[in-house]
């Protein structure tokens, strides 16, 4: 993994921009390996999701519990500016819990205002190894597969820092499928988590899952939902595997789903809400 990483830390305001009672706030800059696909002056989705995902999984930790389910509103253009990442738990509980992150940003006319909200639902595990099961086929072995780019079209920013192995061309009939990976880390100075490594490209399902050509049409994701039956077991080399399939009724609206892989085998699901828009 390289050094470069989709955000530098930055030291927080001594004054924070809103009400911060029992509420945890860090202040990360972009950098230009966030910037979307679908246009230069905001973030692709993927980068701010892990971002957001980042906050909840190191608030207030527990060792007896872990995020079972993880969904992040996009409420607008994720802009290319500093971002404050205000944390907080919202559902304490000893056995089930809610922690809440927002990702807040600067309006040009100076105002603050949250660009993007995660909520994490945690749950307390036990010794249980005797249930453990999943009905999913595993994905064929990443080293079977050359390293492909998805499309041509896709390009620049967040896009160049994903390496790909496609297994299920994207487009073909039924599930789509490739593992990927991120070549640079989520935070600059940090070894990123598992779960940094899986929700710094799990918003690609919407990509892996298209059936449409994006020369013709866009199709933005306004969130995403991940559910993890499985803690993800990922080492710095290791690939995120995606299974996906995108849906879309006759007004553009429409929706992917997948599954989710380590090299172990599925790990959870992914659901996303999809508006498709003809260029």
């Amino acid at each position: 993994m390289s050094d470069a990483a989709y955000y530098v830390p930055v030291p927080r305001p001594t004054t924070p921009t809103g009400p911060v009672d029992d509420v945890e706030i860090a202040v990360f800059r972009p950098t230009e390996y966030t910037v979307s696909t679908w246009g230069p002056h905001l973030q692709h989705g993927a980068p701010p999701s892990a971002l957001l995902a980042r906050a909840i999984d190191r608030h207030r930790p527990r060792p007896d519990t872990r995020l079972s389910r993880l969904t992040v509103e996009l409420l607008g253009p994720v802009p290319l500016t500093d971002l404050e990442v205000r944390t907080h738990i919202e559902r304490p509980g000893r056995r089930i819990e809610l922690v809440v992150a927002e990702l807040w940003a600067t309006a040009p006319d100076g105002t603050d205002r949250p660009v993007a909200r995660g909520t994490g639902w945690r749950l307390e595990t036990v010794d249980l190894p005797q249930v453990a099961r999943t009905s999913e086929t595993p994905l064929p072995a990443p080293d079977h597969f050359e390293a492909t780019a998805p499309h041509a079209f896709w390009k620049g920013g967040y896009i160049d820092t994903v390496e790909w192995r496609i297994i299920v061309p994207f487009g073909a009939p039924g599930l789509s499928s490739a593992w990927v990976r991120s070549e640079i880390a989520l935070v600059e100075g940090e070894t990123p988590s598992g779960l940094d490594r899986l929700m710094s490209v799990a918003d690609v399902a919407n990509g892996v899952g298209s059936k449409l050509d994006p020369r013709e049409y866009t199709f933005l994701n306004t969130e995403l939902t991940v559910h993890l039956f499985r803690a993800p077991e990922f080492r710095e080399q290791d690939w995120v595997g995606i299974a996906a399939e995108m849906s879309v009724g006759p007004d553009g609206v429409g929706m992917t789903a997948g599954l989710l892989y380590d090299e172990t085998g599925a790990l959870g699901r992914i659901a996303q809400n999809v508006q498709v828009r003809s260029r």
